[in-house]
């Protein structure tokens, strides 16, 4: 071989080298983690890949999600979460506070998404929502007002309401704060509030039996993991009591529950995706702000509203993004 010969030899390698490492970074797999606190998919997993496509994204092709469902388990949180960062994979989305803290027990480094959460500020997992400062970020559906504002949608259904049964889970700062809201529309209102807590399902049917010794005339439930959890019983009780229930997202009312008013469940978890997005192009989750919600959907189940022997006020039906006949 002569010199010239070797020479454009070598040269068509390295100029064919940049291009080979540029074909095989275009074809890049990131790899997704999503801890799940209940059970297998859902209509949330679905939209979070949704969001995902719309941007891009294409399972199989440019990226590979690694799903890992506790059912409802607490106890197997930590070991799920143990395997997610031991994978591993370029990013966490966690959609429940117990979720979040096992996978914080487990790393400070690696980027994690929350999927609407209460007031990640007053659980210590962000600096502040503006600026997060550590490895979390994501949304949170934290929305005080909008609780006191569902008392007010029952008052509509029920002008002499006096009395309502708030049930909700003590450990969570969500109920916490929502609580607090509540009371504070309750005594603008005149109306009496009595609550009780959601822990064990076994007990459920015991605190139903308090809720209508309480005489309570109405139900309000505090929407967290644990009440979601156990949302179907929580119906079916209020169902068997007649009692007027309204709660956060649509799925009590989609069960037999009467009102629900709160943010897009679905919307937050194509939200969500948005944050993956930028994490898997470099931004890094103390910079991005945690959002909150902007958009809220007003759900009425007329069929239930009928059974009870409800009459929902025009002005109300027509304010509704969805009515269930």
């Amino acid at each position: 071989m002569d010199r010239r010969t070797f020479l454009a030899g070598t040269g068509a390698v390295l100029l064919a080298a940049p291009l080979a490492a540029e074909g095989q970074q275009a074809r890049k797999v990131h790899r997704i983690g999503f801890l799940v606190y209940g059970p297998g998919a859902s209509a949330e997993v679905d939209a979070f890949r949704q969001g995902l496509r719309e941007l891009g994204y294409i399972e199989g092709q440019n990226v590979t999600i690694e799903y890992r469902f506790a059912s409802g388990q607490v106890g197997l949180l930590p070991e799920l979460a143990a395997e997610l960062v031991r994978f591993p994979v370029d990013v966490i989305v966690v959609d429940t506070t117990p979720a979040l803290q096992a996978v914080r027990q487990v790393t400070r480094t690696m980027p994690i998404v929350m999927a609407g959460f209460g007031d990640p500020v007053a659980e210590g997992f962000v600096a502040s929502l503006a600026r997060p400062g550590g490895n979390i970020t994501g949304l949170s559906w934290l929305t005080p007002e909008v609780a006191g504002k569902r008392l007010g949608l029952l008052h509509e259904v029920l002008p002499k309401l006096t009395r309502v049964a708030v049930l909700l889970d003590p450990n969570d700062t969500v109920a916490v704060v929502e609580r607090s809201a509540i009371e504070t529309a309750a005594h603008a209102t005149g109306v009496t509030i009595e609550t009780f807590e959601a822990r064990d399902p076994a007990t459920l049917p015991a605190i139903f039996a308090a809720i209508k010794k309480a005489r309570a005339e109405a139900l309000v439930v505090v929407y967290t993991a644990r009440t979601a959890g156990q949302g179907g019983q929580i119906v079916n009780l209020a169902t068997a009591n007649r009692l007027p229930l309204v709660s956060e997202q649509r799925e009590f009312a989609d069960a037999g529950g009467l009102i629900t008013y709160g943010p897009r469940l679905l919307d937050l978890y194509k939200g969500v995706a948005r944050y993956v997005d930028k994490i898997l192009k470099g931004a890094k989750p103390a910079d991005l702000p945690v959002e909150q919600p902007t958009k809220f959907e007003l759900v009425i189940n007329l069929k239930t509203a009928k059974a009870l022997g409800l009459t929902i006020p025009p002005s109300l039906l027509a304010r509704a993004d969805e009515v269930i006949q």
